[in-house]
């Protein structure tokens, strides 16, 4: 009966799968922080992908880790470069069965680890790290992606995405717009995962949002919006359910939220220790965040929701 009664269910399709693809391994590699997940090689991650879509999952994202990293972060819109290949192989392997996401941004391919072009007093360039993303966006949908996924918090870079991907094109290719995303302290693990060390690109407070404040979201969502954003994302989404509430209310587009790698890595910890039932509090979480409006949620938690949620759906 509080199943027939219940006014919020997360499905398996509300869902997009985060993965990390890496390039020069043989095998995935485990992430310390992020348990079960793994660095994909591309022949991993096209099993992977196969897997998920067995399971039900439509929807994933692909995050590319170089082998080499430059100043420029230039292997972001390389054509061979390792996230390129990845989205060619997925996309002769699934065709249009999955939805298949790029994150467009540049902290994984960059050798300070922020995520733009910086310029000689150590900060992020606006304007010119916009012409990166506009090659990067074109790049990968190219390579096949479906979706593109700003995620740098740049002015402007949903318009200048918009433009380079009509001028090469690829007018049906959806922005998936990072939004509201907040200089969090929850990112640690998605760092180990991209190889982002250095003390400088893990200060972003220059082009993420202040935590204190809430209304600068709308603000910056209207933004997106009137640049030709298809979807509005808030990151992270379990400490900003109330930001995604207010975004919610405000549009009338899709509304995606990240349930980013700390918020998972707190959960994976407190239940290896005993702590907490990890299962219960996982699907709580999930359920919390689309309750609070996000009908599309990115979460490390896909693949265990996709295979039963722990025996309580």
């Amino acid at each position: 009966m509080r199943d027939l009664v219940a006014d919020t269910r997360v499905d398996v399709r509300d869902l997009i799968a985060p993965l990390f693809v890496r390039e020069g391994i043989d095998a995935p590699i485990p992430i310390n922080s992020l348990p079960g997940v793994v660095q994909h090689s591309v022949e991993s991650l096209r099993r992977e992908v196969g897997e998920l879509a067995e399971l039900g999952v439509k929807s994933i994202m692909v995050f590319g880790i170089p082998e080499h990293k430059d100043a420029v972060g230039s292997q972001s819109c390389a054509a061979d470069g390792v996230a390129q290949l990845a989205l060619q192989q997925l996309r002769a392997d699934v065709g249009d069965d999955v939805v298949l996401v790029a994150d467009l941004c540049v902290d994984e391919y960059t050798d300070h680890g922020h995520c733009g072009i910086i310029d000689e007093h150590g900060n992020v360039d606006n304007d010119a790290t916009l012409a990166l993303y506009a090659a990067a966006a074109v790049a990968q949908a190219d390579a096949g992606a479906h979706m593109v996924a700003p995620s740098g918090m740049m002015d402007g870079q949903v318009a200048a995405i918009r433009a380079a991907l009509d001028s090469a094109g690829h007018t049906n290719i959806p922005i998936m717009a990072y939004s509201s995303k907040y200089a969090s302290g929850l990112y640690g693990p998605f760092r180990e995962a991209v190889d982002v060390t250095s003390a400088g690109g893990g200060d972003r407070k220059g082009y993420q949002q202040d935590w204190r404040n809430g209304r600068e979201a709308l603000v910056e969502v209207a933004g997106d919006i009137a640049q030709g954003a298809d979807i509005v994302m808030v990151k992270p989404a379990v400490t900003y359910l109330d930001v995604i509430s207010s975004v919610r209310s405000a549009v009338d587009i899709p509304v995606a939220a990240y349930h980013v790698s700390g918020e998972y890595a707190m959960i994976k910890a407190a239940a290896a220790n005993g702590w907490i039932d990890g299962d219960v509090v996982a699907l709580e979480q999930l359920t919390a965040i689309k309750r609070a409006g996000a009908g599309i949620i990115l979460t490390y938690l896909t693949r265990w929701f996709a295979e039963g949620a722990g025996g309580l759906r």
